[in-house]
C-alpha cells in the first residue's frame, strides 16, 4: 500500500481530465491522474472523430486520447492506473487538510485540490447486435456521428428530450429521420414535441421496441432494426442506415453521493459558469457535470477551467497561510 500526494488530484482520464492535467502541470501543481476503469474515457471506444478542432482529416478516438496523455505526461503529469473505490472530502479544503481517495488495491491518493472528471456513459438497450454494430451504424451521439449519415436514412430510439433533440439535429444531414418509441406518447418537453411533429422530414413509429440491430459488422454494417409491437406483439423490421440510441446518460457520480450536490439525474452541480462545487478546492469538469453538450471539446474546455481555478485556490491558500505566519512574527 502506497500513499501518493499531490497538489492536484484528478480522478478520470478523458478529455476533461487530460486537459486539467496539462494546465495543472504547466502551473507547477504536479498533478496525479487516476485513470479509472476506462483510461481515456469514452473516446477510446469511439472510432472516427471528425469534429475535434485542429485536424483536417478524420482521426481515431483512441489515438486522440493517446496524444493527450503523452502531452500531459510530457509536461509533468503522473498517470496511475487505478480505480477509486472511496473518497473523503471531510477536510473541505481547509488549510492543512487534503482530499483523500482510496484505490481498489489499497493505495491512498491525497490532493490539496481535487478535480472530478469521471464522465458519463450513454445508456444502451442491451439487445443483440448493439455491441457488434457500434460504430458501424449504431451510435449514441447524433452530434458526434450524424455527419457520417448525410443523405441516408436514420432512426432515433427513445422518447425523452434527448431523443427528440437528436432527431431534430439529424434533419440537418438526413432527409428521412424516424423516431421509434415504445409507448404511445413522448416524455419530451412540449415545445420540443411541437417542433418534432411539425418537421416534414421526421416520422414517429409508436409502440415499438427494438429487439435487435440487424446487419453484418464486417460487410456494410447496420441494415435495419428488428421491432416488436408493445401492444399486439407483432414482429416487424425497419430498414435504416444508422440508428441512434437516445435513452439518456448515466454520470459516474456514485462515489460522491451524499458528499456533493447533484441534480435529479445524478450530475454534479457546480457554480454557474465555473467548475466549482460547493466544497472549496473540489472541481468538477466534463460530462460528469454537463448533461447538455457532452462533447470532447467542451469537456476539454471545462478541464482547463478546473485547472485554472485549482491553481488560484492553491495560490490564495498559500497567500493566506503566509499572512498568518507574518502576523505571528
Amino acid at each position: 500500500m502506497t500513499t501518493h500526494t499531490t497538489r492536484m488530484l484528478i480522478v478520470g482520464s478523458g478529455p476533461a481530465g487530460m486537459s486539467a492535467a496539462i494546465y495543472g502541470a504547466r502551473a507547477g501543481l504536479k498533478p496525479i491522474v487516476v485513470q479509472g476503469l476506462q483510461p481515456g474515457g469514452q473516446l477510446t471506444i469511439t472510432t472516427d472523430v471528425e469534429n475535434y478542432p485542429g485536424f483536417r482529416d478524420v482521426i481515431q478516438g483512441p489515438w486522440l486520447m493517446e496524444q493527450m496523455q503523452a502531452q500531459a505526461e510530457h509536461v509533468g503529469t503522473r498517470m496511475l492506473w487505478d480505480t477509486i473505490v472511496s473518497i473523503d472530502l471531510s477536510g473541505r479544503g481547509e488549510p492543512g487538510t487534503a482530499f483523500r481517495a482510496i484505490g481498489d488495491g489499497g493505495d491512498i491518493y491525497e490532493g490539496e485540490t481535487l478535480v472530478i472528471a469521471t464522465g458519463a456513459q450513454a445508456k444502451w438497450l442491451g439487445v443483440p447486435g448493439e455491441v457488434e454494430l457500434a460504430g458501424k451504424g449504431v451510435s449514441a451521439c447524433a452530434t458526434c456521428d450524424g455527419f457520417f449519415y448525410r443523405g441516408k436514412r436514420v432512426a432515433v430510439i427513445g422518447g425523452g428530450n434527448t431523443a427528440v433533440e437528436e432527431a431534430l439535429y439529424l434533419t440537418n444531414h438526413s432527409p428521412e429521420v424516424t423516431l421509434i418509441h415504445r409507448r404511445d406518447s413522448l416524455r419530451a418537453e412540449r415545445i420540443l414535441q411541437d417542433r418534432l411533429f411539425a418537421h416534414p422530414n421526421i416520422r414517429v413509429i409508436w409502440n415499438k421496441k427494438v429487439d435487435s440491430f440487424l446487419g453484418d459488422p464486417l460487410a456494410g454494417g447496420l441494415t435495419g432494426l428488428a421491432l416488436t409491437d408493445t401492444v399486439t406483439g407483432e414482429a416487424s423490421t425497419h430498414p435504416t442506415d444508422g440508428a441512434f440510441v437516445a435513452i439518456g446518460h448515466a454520470p459516474a457520480t456514485e462515489l460522491f453521493k451524499g458528499k456533493l450536490e447533484m441534480d435529479p439525474s445524478g450530475y454534479l452541480l457546480v457554480e454557474p459558469g465555473t467548475p466549482k462545487t460547493a466544497i472549496p478546492g473540489v472541481f468538477a469538469c466534463g460530462d460528469v457535470m454537463d448533461p447538455i453538450y457532452r462533447q470532447a471539446v467542451t469537456a476539454a474546455g471545462t478541464g482547463c477551467m478546473a485547472a485554472l481555478d485549482a491553481e488560484r485556490f492553491v495560490a490564495e491558500r498559500e497567500f493566506a497561510a503566509h499572512k498568518v505566519v507574518q502576523a505571528a512574527e
